[in-house]
């Protein structure tokens, strides 16, 4: 496990460390705020493609601001800065930084833009870090740096096994970030050897939610059957003392004569009718994707068919990590995500330079500038050592960069509390086993 920063914990795995390129300065710099970044012909080594203007600006130039910061270092290579939004887009950025003879790419933002320079990047043999989250982006030299949801749902999956789940399944939003959960949750399990998980995609409608969970759960076999009727439910009719029952229908027709009047008998109470437990769906444990009033209208049909987590592992997005204060509906259920204590010391180094916090896309450009800065004044970069197996610890915790161009990311397991809120139950690291509550 190779080093990006300084401050993390060491207990993960034993390696070979680099020394992180923020935590050192000096020397001149052609960045304002930023020391020890060189200026000169033939010194730009690091190409990144951001949009600088437009829609993205604010994501980019923070995200520039990050990597700017990884490579403040003295002897540090150089950041060859291009706008995606500038015309031509992203294939023409990746065109310049390539032409200038960069020797890695970081970025582009979106997938749409990494479809573009990608080809081109692949073409010049340089390596490319894209920063997307799309995971049908990636390949051999084209590795996707955000967090995608393969990466969520196979943390999940791996943490969900270790505590005896066999069974999973999903109920998902019919959208690209659905879909993408999905075959997350589908490979994850095909790679475990697990049974091929049960998966239904809903729309907005919450007829449609309530009849898809209802689908998925099986609710309908699962109910206990309605109780028979008990004697104090039985109507009046025909008796010993009026067995034509015409009395009953008429009371003007006398009852048979001879016949002694009875008191009524007191109204018996009717026991209250006993709980039945209704059994387990049938999978124990369940992928959500759902966010805002979509992910309100399926808790409900959770509740209505019978689905928590005293039987069923209910697992959701990263996502839910902004509002899990919100969600005490979902005790007990789990995210994946990165663990927040491993970016403090990034985040007070990005404030004390940029005064204002960064925000979490940062984290990406941040870790791939720094690899790169390490990898080149190493001696440079090459698949080899980007795809070392034990990995680098960035911002963010351990990922590795595998040969196919997927990362895999040591997430933590945050479980959400009964009054809102979560706490982490799985740390971010190889180990998978629950902490002791």
């Amino acid at each position: 496990m190779s080093r990006l920063r300084k401050g993390v914990s060491t207990g993960l795995a034993a390696g070979t460390f680099l020394t992180l390129a923020a935590c050192s300065g000096g020397g001149s710099s052609s960045v304002p705020g930023v020391g020890g970044v060189p200026e000169g012909a033939g010194a730009h080594d690091v190409g990144l493609i951001l949009p600088l203007t437009g829609r993205n600006a604010a994501y980019g130039l923070r995200m520039r601001d990050a990597a700017k910061l990884a490579l403040s270092a003295r002897g540090s290579p150089a950041l060859d800065v291009h706008d995606t939004n500038a015309p031509g887009g992203a294939e023409q950025a990746a065109r310049d930084a390539l032409s200038r003879g960069d020797a890695i790419v970081l970025g582009p933002l979106t997938a749409t833009e990494t479809s573009a320079a990608a080809p081109l990047a692949v073409n010049a043999g340089k390596p490319e870090l894209a920063f997307t989250s799309d995971s049908t982006q990636a390949r051999p030299g084209v590795w996707v740096m955000g967090l995608t949801p393969e990466q969520q749902v196979r943390r999940m999956v791996d943490a969900a096994r270790a505590t005896g789940r066999r069974t999973f399944a999903a109920f998902l939003p019919d959208n690209a970030f659905g879909h993408a959960m999905g075959d997350g949750l589908a490979r994850a399990c095909r790679d475990a050897g697990l049974k091929e998980p049960q998966i239904v995609f809903h729309t907005m409608d919450a007829q449609n939610i309530n009849d898809g969970l209802k689908t998925l759960s099986a609710i309908e076999t699962r109910q206990p059957a309605a109780p028979a009727p008990t004697p104090t439910d039985v109507p009046a009719g025909p008796s010993a003392i009026d067995p034509t029952g015409e009395a009953a229908a008429n009371p003007s027709v006398p009852a048979q004569t001879g016949a002694a009047p009875l008191a009524t008998p007191p109204a018996t109470p009717a026991p209250a009718p006993q709980a039945v437990p209704v059994p387990p769906p049938p999978f124990d444990a369940l992928v959500l994707a759902d966010t805002g009033l979509e992910l309100g209208r399926v808790i409900t049909a959770l509740q209505a068919d019978h689905i928590d987590s005293s039987q069923v592992q209910i697992m959701g997005p990263a996502l839910w990590k902004v509002f899990d204060g919100k969600l005490g509906a979902l005790h007990g259920a789990w995210y994946a995500a990165p663990d927040a204590h491993d970016r403090m010391g990034y985040v007070a180094q990005y404030r004390a330079l940029y005064k204002q916090a960064p925000s979490p896309v940062t984290d990406f450009a941040y870790d791939a500038a720094a690899l790169a800065g390490s990898l080149i004044r190493q001696g440079g970069v090459t698949t080899e050592a980007l795809t070392r197996p034990d990995g680098y610890m960035g911002v963010d915790g351990l990922f590795r960069l595998r040969p196919d161009g997927h990362v895999t990311r040591a997430l933590a397991i945050y479980q959400i509390q009964r009054g809102g809120g979560a706490r982490i139950v799985v740390p971010a690291s190889r180990d998978v086993a629950i902490r002791p509550g």
